[in-house]
């Protein structure tokens, strides 16, 4: 990579990232407009409103010219965003802060998986079921690591397909 180039990343709130600190500072005296920097990065990340969003901005220094990836945020955060509470359990064994539907799962994992290590949107899934029992959330009433067992034994496996069926354009 050229040292014409300077990649920066960012923790934001979608949709609301400012010219203050840390954007600014950064990106200010490199000559590239802020203003266009922070609206590009809120129109990327609206749909991540209230939640934190990796950004990363890679500015070329010679034609003063910038591109804005948007990560995805972290299963905790979408877990959050779908219960509409402000944060996980402090004590998930005991306290529970909600329940998801099984399809939310899925929406989730769907989100998660071009981030995941996992090769099948079972194994997102089941990565997304297991960070719902560290937050003290049920799913479909069941305690999480039930319903791991059950999409293991083809359970879901009808809702599975048809999810991974609408992603590709098959329906």
């Amino acid at each position: 990579m050229s040292t014409d180039v300077k990649t920066f990343r960012f923790l934001v709130e979608g949709g609301k990232a400012s010219g203050g600190p840390p954007i600014g500072p950064a990106i200010g005296p490199l000559g590239i407009p802020i203003k266009d920097v922070v609206d590009e990065i809120n129109r990327l990340t609206k749909d991540f409103s209230g939640m934190k969003v990796p950004v990363e901005v890679t500015v070329d220094l010679k034609a003063k010219t910038f591109k804005v990836e948007v990560g995805v945020p972290s299963a905790s955060a979408l877990i959050i965003r779908e219960l509409k509470v402000e944060k996980g359990s402090g004590d998930p064994g005991k306290d529970k802060i909600g329940n998801l539907t099984m399809e939310q799962i899925v929406r989730i994992a769907k989100i998660k998986r071009k981030t995941s290590l996992a090769k099948t949107l079972k194994g997102v899934i089941n990565e997304v079921l297991g960070t719902c029992v560290s937050m003290g959330v049920t799913v479909e009433g069941k305690d999480p690591r039930e319903v791991q067992k059950e999409v293991k034994e083809g359970v879901y496996d009808d809702l599975i397909k048809k999810v991974e069926a609408e992603s590709s354009g098959e329906i």
